[in-house]
């Protein structure tokens, strides 16, 4: 935003910042942090806190630093009011999964590792943060967020000191992270209408049964070669032999692979689907939808000997393509339409929309202090920020200047 522009919304910001920082219990604190917020919509290059105190009229780098990097306000109930009001004004249909990488120089900035970032696309030395995110195809943001904090920092006592990082928080694995934010946002009265992941989240068997035993469906995206039965296929019992313990019964069939399952059905199984507008018109593909069992080790084992249970497979298999491309497993109820879990399954473009609007314009990765708390206070301000101008797109109406 120009300084005319965020003028013309600042008795708007003012009441958001308010109603968010209420759980401050400081005045100074409330005032830093709606300073802060400007600071991170005013057009500028860097959303570090020097740049954005010189561009700030009423900016002092030295108390921002101090709110952001070394007070100890709790940043998790203005993160409940936050997306509480956010979850009202959007209405979404799904809750997003995702990570994004947060790269970094040295290894004294919390969490920093030399690890995998899907956002950079490489092994680099970053941060990354996990986050859920509350999406329809017209509006979505983030909800809450976790850092994952890589083995190596559990025992690494030096680093941990000078990051002020907690003794409670260790590594958890990304999958945990995500259940842990599912229960947190329970906690404050906010559940999933569906979960919508990608393979990096949708493979992991721990996530699918954690979702499924907190009773939350899901639409995940999974590898070709996870393994499935079709819907048919259950489990019996060999002949009694007549002698001994009769036997259990048990699936006797082999396994396929998603992509097995699929190329069985065959390309006349596939229909075209249309799920939303795109720059160029409608978006469309063809889409196989069958009923499978899904099959993976920690599956089998947590239905102990009973039937696995059937869950959709989507395929996305585009004309022209000698075999699919994306496979999809979800947990919607049986007479889900064909065009709802198309629907739902490419919901995530609006997580990647998400992070380029939270790094490009909001400098969500321009963070430059090393602190556990530092970290979290400046996303969570960041997610205001991106909270506030979504409620500004949804509710355009112009605003007189403060």
């Amino acid at each position: 935003m120009t300084p005319a522009e965020l003028a013309r919304v600042r008795r708007r910001l003012v009441a958001f910042a308010e109603a968010v920082f209420e759980p401050l219990a400081r005045a100074d604190q409330r005032r830093w942090g709606e300073c802060y917020l400007r600071g991170l919509m005013l057009d500028g290059k860097r959303k570090s806190i020097q740049p954005m105190a010189e561009r700030l009229p009423d900016g002092n780098e030295q108390a921002l630093q101090q709110f952001i990097s070394q007070s100890p306000w709790d940043w998790r109930p203005v993160r409940q009011r936050l997306a509480t009001q956010l979850t009202a004004a959007i209405d979404p249909d799904a809750w997003i999964v995702d990570d994004t990488g947060f790269p970094k120089y040295g290894s004294a900035s919390v969490g920093v590792a030399r690890q995998y970032s899907g956002t950079l696309g490489k092994v680099a030395n970053c941060q990354v943060g996990v986050s859920i995110h509350a999406a329809t195809d017209q509006a979505s943001c983030p909800l809450d967020w976790r850092l994952f904090l890589p083995e190596s920092w559990d025992s690494d006592q030096p680093r941990r000191r000078a990051a002020h990082l907690p003794e409670a928080v260790g590594h958890r694995p990304k999958w945990q992270l995500v259940l842990d934010m599912v229960d947190e946002l329970g906690a404050w009265g906010l559940h999933p209408p569906v979960v919508v992941a990608d393979a990096g989240y949708g493979e992991s068997g721990e996530l699918r049964l954690g979702l499924e035993a907190r009773g939350l469906a899901y639409v995940v995206q999974v590898k070709a070669t996870t393994s499935a039965y079709p819907e048919a296929v259950t489990q019996r019992a060999a002949p009694y032999a007549g002698r001994g313990r009769r036997p259990r019964p048990r699936y006797r069939a082999e396994r396929s692979s998603l992509a097995a399952l699929v190329g069985a059905a065959g390309v006349s199984a596939a229909k075209t689907v249309a799920w939303r507008e795109g720059t160029r018109g409608k978006l469309r593909s063809r889409f196989v939808a069958l009923r499978v069992r899904p099959a993976g080790v920690r599956l089998r084992r947590a239905v102990a000997g009973g039937e696995l249970p059937v869950r959709w497979l989507l395929a996305e298999w585009p004309p022209g393509q000698p075999e699919p491309v994306k496979y999809w497993l979800a947990s919607l109820p049986e007479d889900t339409p064909l065009q709802e879990l198309v629907r739902l399954a490419k919901l995530r473009w609006r997580v990647e929309h998400d992070y380029r609007e939270l790094k490009d314009a909001l400098g969500l990765d321009h963070f430059e202090g090393r602190s556990f708390g530092g970290w979290h206070h400046h996303v969570t301000l960041v997610s205001a920020a991106h909270g506030f101008l979504t409620l500004q797109r949804l509710d355009p109406k112009p605003a007189a200047p403060a």
